[in-house]
């Protein structure tokens, strides 16, 4: 061990002369593992919100949208070989997507009505795996109402776990389909509506899917909206999500006008951008405690050379150079940083490793939500800890430590021998 580091770990268990010292000491290590702390549970979370937004994202949603400038695509199975051609693509699958009301009498909800083909759709999305109630299967066949009701057959309906609770409806019951581009009468247009029968209810964990969302087969929704064997777009899998853009370009390139195409991070930029920037901001203000932490460092070197200015000046006469002394400073704020920060980092990582089971327990003593599902989106609290995070903050911190003690240090180092001994 070198004598410098020896000795800064020598004044720092040192009993003091002033108490005022030991309790600076005490707060500038608390603030650093405050800093570091809050810094790893923050970015844990924004990292956990990210990764799982986009999981859900990608589950409900294809990675690449292929779609018609003047209208729906009324050649799709031609315009779906040509796509399953392009390299990447793993699936293809066609859609229709369109802005419907759903009426349970009293209730009325505006929902977006999506007709899908349950042979294709699975490939492409998770939709079948996100059924928690009924089944998909059904949406291609005419169901019968339950308990041997007279009612006739009706064209089956899925829908989300939120919309189904808004509307008080459960697998078996009835709901009209009303669509506003109806008929033109003599009276005027008038809405179209359709009854159609819930088969299934699907749960994404995301609140806008859940709450928004209907689906119907691909043949009812063409019949509902008078579309013929017109589709609104086609939607397609690929093998690597992160590079969408490209093949999004090339499929632009080479189907050319009308045809067009958007990848996932372009119709979800605005919130992936927000993401990324409200993670950034929060390093960055978090971070300024750290930044506190360190002056309460430089505070505590400063009274421990005014401290030890005797002990200085003996070090220096017995042949000690000045780097020497700046070493024994530097090594002692260091001591308190790196010590701060392992607080922080075994405190963070314990935290955010268990932060769910944390708000649970908040929740129940308190009885307040502090995570509420249609303000987040999502139906819990993620936190997902990245490695190469925790060593980023953990280098900031010991950083900031270190330069908060060189000013104090090279204050020590130019002290001269005779100058702190005359009053001795």
């Amino acid at each position: 061990m070198p004598y410098e580091l020896f000795i800064g770990l020598r004044y720092l268990k040192a009993k003091r002369k002033s108490a005022f010292i030991s309790i600076i000491t005490v707060i500038s290590t608390a603030g650093v593992a405050l800093g570091v702390m809050a810094l790893i549970i923050v970015l844990a979370v924004m990292t956990g919100f990210e990764e799982d937004l986009k999981e859900k994202i990608l589950g409900t949603n294809a990675h690449i949208v292929v779609l018609k400038t003047n209208g729906g695509i009324d050649d799709y199975p031609s315009v779906m070989k040509r796509l399953k051609k392009f390299p990447g693509v793993v699936a293809a699958t066609p859609f229709i997507y369109n802005q419907v009301m759903l009426s349970t009498g009293k209730n009325v909800s505006g929902v977006v009505l999506r007709g899908i083909d349950t042979r294709t759709d699975a490939q492409v999305t998770n939709l079948h795996k996100a059924v928690v109630e009924g089944t998909l299967a059904n949406l291609d066949s005419t169901v019968p109402a339950p308990f041997a009701s007279s009612e006739p057959p009706l064209p089956g309906l899925v829908i989300g776990k939120e919309l189904s609770r808004n509307l008080n409806l459960y697998v078996g019951d009835k709901v009209n389909v009303v669509s506003p581009l109806g008929n033109i009468t003599p009276l005027g247009m008038v809405p179209k509506l359709k009854p159609f029968r819930v088969v299934g209810i699907f749960n994404t964990g995301m609140y806008e899917y859940d709450s928004t969302l209907a689906y119907v087969s691909l043949a009812e929704a063409q019949n509902f909206l008078d579309l013929g064997n017109t589709v609104t777009g086609i939607q397609l899998k690929v093998t690597d999500v992160y590079k969408t853009g490209e093949l999004a370009r090339q499929i632009n390139r080479e189907l050319g006008f009308p045809f067009y195409a958007r990848d996932w991070m372009q119709m979800n930029k605005n919130i992936l951008f927000a993401l990324k920037t409200e993670k950034m901001v929060m390093f960055i203000i978090l971070t300024l405690i750290v930044l506190v932490a360190a002056f309460g460092i430089a505070s505590t070197l400063f009274m421990i050379v005014m401290e030890k200015t005797k002990d200085i000046a003996i070090l220096k006469s017995m042949g000690a150079t000045g780097r020497s002394i700046m070493r024994i400073f530097v090594f002692e704020g260091l001591v308190i940083g790196v010590f701060g920060t392992v607080i922080g980092v075994m405190g963070g990582l314990l935290v955010a490793l268990n932060l769910q089971r944390i708000v649970d327990v908040i929740q129940r003593l308190t009885g307040f939500e502090l995570f509420s599902k249609d303000v987040y989106y999502l139906d819990h609290f993620p936190s997902q800890v990245v490695p190469s995070d925790v060593f980023l903050i953990s280098v900031t911190a010991v950083a900031i430590s270190f330069l908060a003690t060189l000013y104090p240090s090279w204050q020590a180092a130019r002290m001269a021998p005779a100058e702190a001994l005359r009053y001795e």
